[in-house]
């Protein structure tokens, strides 16, 4: 059998870290090692070439899908003349139907955080979460013109963040009814109306 060379090493990891990005949001951190593989388009024994194990995997996902959210919102302030656009328009991408039914591409935050809050304190998805959840506090906290001092700031981002992924939650697992949309819009309301 011929030996992969090391660009194809490197696709293989990339497809595989990508592959278990997508998964482990879409259908939590019991995705077992076989269907990410199958997803990556490769076969399962190849795995331990890359990753020592499952849960290093998990945290290199998690932080992959944490980097996407992050440039996604830095790209999103950017395109904004000031602060109160860009969060407004962070807060209307946040709670939008396509977020809603699309966990898989969407932000991190809503997806796994149920996942890794059943997870050991140990385990590495638990730093990278953490770690992920922290980016994002601090793009929000930048867009925060209230506030006089960084305290300030810090805490209402982490207010507007409880709030936008709570109601992703609540509207996720009553997806298909009318409160899901009620939940959405309640949420989109009380965080536009607030300076």
């Amino acid at each position: 059998m011929p030996r992969v060379s090391r660009a194809e090493t490197e696709k293989n990891r990339l497809a595989i870290e990508e592959a278990s990005s997508k998964l482990f949001r879409e259908r939590g951190l019991s995705v077992s090692v076989a269907d990410v593989m199958r997803a990556a388009g490769l076969t399962h024994g190849g795995f331990y070439g890359h990753f020592k194990s499952k849960d290093e995997l998990a945290a290199i996902a998690c932080a992959k899908a944490f980097e996407g959210s992050t440039t996604k919102w830095k790209e999103r302030v950017a395109a904004m003349d000031d602060a109160v656009a860009a969060r407004h328009a962070l807060i209307k991408g946040y709670l939008h139907d396509k977020h809603r039914t699309e966990p898989s591409t969407g932000c991190p935050l809503a997806s796994l955080v149920v996942d890794v809050s059943r997870e050991d304190s140990s385990k590495p998805v638990r730093d990278a979460f953490h770690q992920g959840l922290e980016q994002l506090v601090d793009v929000l906290s930048t867009l925060q013109p209230e506030a006089n001092t960084s305290e300030v700031a810090r805490q209402q981002a982490l207010e507007q963040l409880s709030t936008l992924v709570g109601a992703m939650l609540l509207a996720r697992a009553t997806e298909g009814t009318a409160l899901s949309d009620e939940l959405l819009l309640a949420a989109r309301t009380q965080l536009l109306q607030s300076k």
